[in-house]
């Protein structure tokens, strides 16, 4: 009894290259507040857009063993990029952990577009693998909708620096929806946990070529994440029965005054209820 106990009050892993990831983590606080989340920001190895996917699954197998080390009972890789390279060998490496990763959001995308017509913003790194290109060509086989990729070099560093709405992320985003725009289309993929924080300056960028009908779609798939964990966790009795609202324990092997900032004002989360530290790995 006390060893189930013990189970259901072990925290959830949540890891990516640096800051995006903090997305995720807030929909799993949102959907699960009584559960105890440690957060790490790979930011010394930051971006992992432009890494090969052996150096990002080298990555992601040290982040994992050091999360295991806390006793997590989830990882969460919030990272499309570490998802898309990494994730069948941790789960292979990994067997006993539960492990989830993010979805492109094609499918939702291709669900809810008129024109047929979808723009996937992602890194180069997620485009280019094999689970992305497997997936858009079916869903185009299956749906008749066209994605088209758009890979968004220096992005993640723009909002990494906490220059969301600086102006040379303005002007990277222009460079990169215009073609889309041009394309027609009418529903856009999030691909990179780091670009919901950018997503009201991309609903503001993309208003403008909107002369009638409804706005474009951005599909960000993190809420539906959060709620697969939850289905998990309950399938499994593992949801806690702790009915306080934790600590968020955040690691770091960049800047941690970066990732307290990101943690406090960009979703929210109180001093009193962070923890943010650093890891030597």
């Amino acid at each position: 009894m006390a060893s189930e106990e013990f189970a259901r009050s072990a925290p959830i892993g949540v890891f990516d290259s640096g800051l995006g990831g903090l997305s995720v983590l807030q929909h799993i606080r949102h959907a699960l507040p009584h559960e105890a989340l440690l957060y790490v920001a790979d930011s010394g190895f930051a971006p992992y857009g432009d890494k090969t996917s052996a150096e990002i699954l080298e990555r992601s197998i040290v982040v994992t063993d050091f999360l295991l080390n806390k006793k997590i009972k989830v990882l969460v890789v919030a990272c499309n990029t570490a998802t898309a390279a990494a994730i069948k060998h941790l789960r292979l490496r990994y067997p006993d952990l539960i492990i989830v990763g993010m979805e492109p959001g094609l499918k939702p995308a291709s669900l809810l577009s008129k024109t047929k017509k979808v723009g996937v913003l992602a890194t180069l790194s997620t485009l280019q693998s094999e689970k992305y290109q497997h997936l858009s060509m079916q869903l185009s086989a299956d749906t008749g909708v066209e994605f088209i990729p758009q890979a968004c070099v220096g992005l993640v560093d723009q909002i990494e620096k906490a220059e969301a709405n600086a102006e040379q992320t303005r002007l990277l985003l222009k460079k990169y929806l215009n073609p889309l725009l041009a394309a027609k289309v009418d529903t856009l993929v999030l691909g990179c946990t780091h670009y919901p924080f950018v997503a009201k300056l991309i609903q503001e960028l993309t208003s403008t070529h909107i002369s009638k009908g409804d706005p474009i779609t951005l599909i960000d798939t993190g809420k539906a994440i959060a709620s697969q964990i939850q289905r998990l966790l309950a399938e499994r009795d593992l949801k806690t029965s702790n009915s306080d609202i934790p600590c968020i324990n955040a690691y770091t092997n960049g800047n941690p005054d970066k990732l307290k900032h990101a943690c406090t004002q960009w979703i929210n989360i109180p001093e009193n209820k962070l923890s943010v530290s650093t890891f030597r790995t």
